[in-house]
């Protein structure tokens, strides 16, 4: 194919059709609108790419362009192409695509932004397709266009009786000139059989069987296993290794020093183990010496970065974020203040697939097989580290065993290449439960002082929050910022929010809805604080702060669709209402924006008089707008969302001390189990708005809306987390 410039690519050349063999047809080459001139010269050199096959048998293939890890859009994306191309559901299969940015943009999980960054670009390919067969039927039968319709992959003339299947027309409808998508008709709503519609994930009965799908499940031809060794104080250098010791153990084939570099997103420093199984590299890793040269992280522990909040707690903050009115006179007039302080600690990923990766060097290409949220940037540091050209760099991506974030980082896959590369042969590198829970990129811990103040009538009028958390200088480490447009900002008339940063070397990164997941723990929870000061009940307290009551400037949050939320929550949970709850039990409530989502939930639990907390029920009320494309995966991930965040609250935190991380496995690192597991009621309110992702928008309301039911249920405040550490007990 000759290479098309974007010049070269008009409107009616975003999608390109051509025959394949045995008379079927081909739909490729999408570009997704709203480009950027910056995205714009990364196709300079664009080539074709399916989505959609159809053979002359009739068998239709839908390809599903990102990688699924859990979040279901392997299952979503082929629904809204299958919808406007006007096919059962039951006659598509699905496969998952390659990595590859000459041919698909956005090949990412992460941010909840499949959905509105697929909405109308995938329904369109699948209109184009059907627009096509449509053309293609009426030359055939020699009859106007507008006269044919489709319906179940067929396309019939009413007025003759005439009808062919899609696989009947797919030779001629590859002859067919492209129409321009941007003017083919897209279903009225109330015409969808397959949007909207509950839709079991394509991989399910796969997953259930046990059929290989996974990273971790890749098996090639003479591949051997790999483990690798790192520093276990974070951007550690390796001095020396009784490499020739380890080589001799049984089923080793090869030990070497991995050099590495300083980038601790990267490829890191390390010894590499390759053997003829993983357990013979395992065991062999257990007679490893390393001598270490630790760096200056080693000074650093949960311990010593507690002291630093207090002590920065003490000065003003180092930079101010916002400033709105006069908080500190404000604060001096109000009827009422309240001061605390909140915590909430590093979090890791913990995803049930450890981190894994299998690699191929060969006639000059590297091949792997991958389960990466960002496989492409996956590519980017094999290219750096490896010496290899990306375009000699195949990536097969594998089903995620989870991700929430952790798979955007991609050192796991750099390692699998540059051991693969330097052993000679297939090599397939799966980390331990304790590599990955002492080398994550955790969601980093902070730290909020708070002073507020209500009036008279109960508004609050004043919010001070002075902000510590990591990075260095004035800089935050990765997912350890709070914006100027953060909740509660302009909805309170005199704010402050100010920041102070601890030097850290701890590696962070994106955990599942970031930043929200730890900020609405401290916001909901003050909330109540003031809410209890100003004698108010939950729930109106924040109806009136999002009504403007208090005076606040415009927020960055539409305040209609947030209440709409909060009141649909609050009316099925029957707050307020029916008989008080016995002590011991109680109900928090709480909002959050974020990620495009709007959520308000619920959460009900009971705590023992020894102290041990069950939460019974969570009712959820979300708005992502006017559609929801799979109500079967919207639940699915609401569902997911919420006992991910009980587990964050109730017992999960990661801590350090000489610069290495205490916790190794998920005895120390407690994921929810099913006895915990409480009833989820998920509810949607549907508004006129683009839709929008589900995967995180649902987590960050979860964990103050438990916290503040804590504390209805024995009037102890949790201020920090992991609840466990908390002792609350009542008699």
């Amino acid at each position: 194919m000759t290479p098309m410039t974007i010049a070269d690519l008009g409107r009616r050349n975003f999608l390109k059709v051509s025959a394949i063999a045995g008379g079927g047809l081909l739909l490729s080459a999408y570009v997704p609108f709203g480009l950027s001139k910056e995205d714009e010269k990364l196709l300079a050199d664009f080539a074709p790419n399916a989505f959609i096959r159809v053979t002359a048998d009739g068998k239709i293939t839908i390809i599903s362009k990102n990688p699924e890890c859990g979040q279901g859009i392997k299952t979503m994306l082929p629904m809204l192409i299958a919808d406007e191309f006007d096919v059962p559901w039951a006659s598509v299969t699905v496969e998952q695509a390659m990595a590859d940015s000459t041919k698909y943009q956005g090949q990412t999980a992460g941010g909840s932004n499949a959905t509105p960054s697929n909405w109308d670009p995938m329904r369109r390919v699948g209109a184009v397709g059907r627009q096509m067969m449509l053309a293609a039927a009426a030359q055939t039968w020699s009859v106007p266009v507008a006269e044919c319709t489709t319906d179940a992959g067929s396309v019939m003339h009413k007025a003759s009786g005439k009808k062919a299947t899609y696989g009947a027309l797919a030779a001629t409808a590859a002859t067919m000139p492209v129409p321009d998508q941007t003017k083919v008709p897209l279903k009225d709503p109330k015409d969808y059989k397959i949007i909207g519609k509950f839709t079991p994930g394509v991989d399910n009965r796969a997953i259930v069987t046990g059929k290989p799908l996974f990273g971790i499940d890749v098996t090639v031809p003479g591949m051997q296993y790999a483990v690798f060794e790192k520093c276990p104080v974070f951007g550690g250098k390796v001095v020396s290794a009784n490499t020739d010791v380890i080589a001799k153990e049984p089923g080793v084939k090869k030990c070497f020093i991995v050099p590495g570099g300083a980038v601790l997103s990267e490829l890191l420093p390390g010894v590499a183990i390759v053997a003829d199984s993983w357990w013979a590299a395992q065991s062999a890793r257990k007679k490893l010496v390393v001598q270490w040269d630790e760096g200056k992280t080693a000074t650093q522990s949960s311990v010593g970065f507690a002291a630093k909040a207090k002590e920065l707690f003490a000065a003003p903050p180092v930079k101010t974020v916002r400033s709105d009115g006069d908080v500190d006179a404000a604060l001096a007039k109000a009827t009422k203040t309240v001061e605390a302080t909140y915590d909430y600690p590093f979090i890791a990923h913990a995803t049930l697939e450890p981190q894994n990766c299998t690699a191929h060097f060969h006639d000059g290409r590297m091949e792997v097989w991958a389960p990466s949220q960002s496989p492409i940037g996956g590519r980017g540091l094999i290219a750096k580290h490896c010496g290899i050209d990306a375009t000699m760099i195949d990536i097969h991506m594998m089903r995620n065993g989870g991700g929430f974030g952790r798979r955007l980082n991609n050192d796991y896959m750099v390692e699998a290449a540059w051991i693969a590369k330097e052993a000679g042969v297939p090599v397939k590198l799966v980390w331990s439960r304790e590599d990955d829970m002492r080398h994550d990129f955790y969601r980093p811990g902070g730290h909020h002082h708070f002073k507020g103040g209500v009036d008279a009538s109960g508004k609050v009028v004043a919010w001070k929050d002075h902000f510590v958390s990591y990075g260095s200088g004035e800089q935050f480490t990765q997912a350890g910022n709070m914006g100027a447009g953060d909740f509660p900002s302009g909805l309170v008339p005199d704010y402050n929010l100010g920041y102070s940063i601890i030097e850290s070397g701890i590696p962070t990164g994106f955990l599942r809805a970031p930043s929200s997941n730890a900020l609405a723990f401290v916001m909901h929870s003050f909330i109540d604080e003031l809410a209890l000061a100003a004698g108010a009940d939950p729930f109106k307290f924040r109806m009136d702060l999002l009504s403007g009551a208090s005076g606040g400037a415009k927020s960055s949050v539409d305040v209609e669709r947030m209440k709409g939320v909060l009141e649909m929550v609050a009316e099925k949970s029957g707050w307020g209402k029916g008989p008080a709850l016995p002590k011991g039990r109680g109900r928090g409530i709480a909002f959050y924006f974020s990620h495009r989502g709007y959520f308000a939930e619920v959460v009900e639990a009971t705590v023992s008089k020894a102290g041990g907390v069950t939460v019974n029920q969570v009712w959820v009320a979300g708005d992502v707008g006017r559609q929801i494309i799979n109500p079967s995966g919207a639940d699915n991930q609401v569902q997911g969302a919420v006992m991910d965040g009980i587990a964050e609250a109730l017992a999960q935190e990661i801590t350090f001390e000489n610069g290495r991380t205490k916790q190794s496995n998920l005895s120390e690192y407690k994921l929810l189990r099913m006895p915990q597991a409480p009833k989820i009621e998920v509810h949607w309110r549907i508004t006129d708005n683009n839709p929008t992702g589900i995967g995180e928008p649902a987590l960050p309301p979860v964990i103050p809306a438990l916290c503040n039911a804590v504390f209805a249920a024995t009037g102890k405040r949790i201020r920090s987390l992991p609840i466990s550490k908390h002792d609350l007990s009542w008699a």
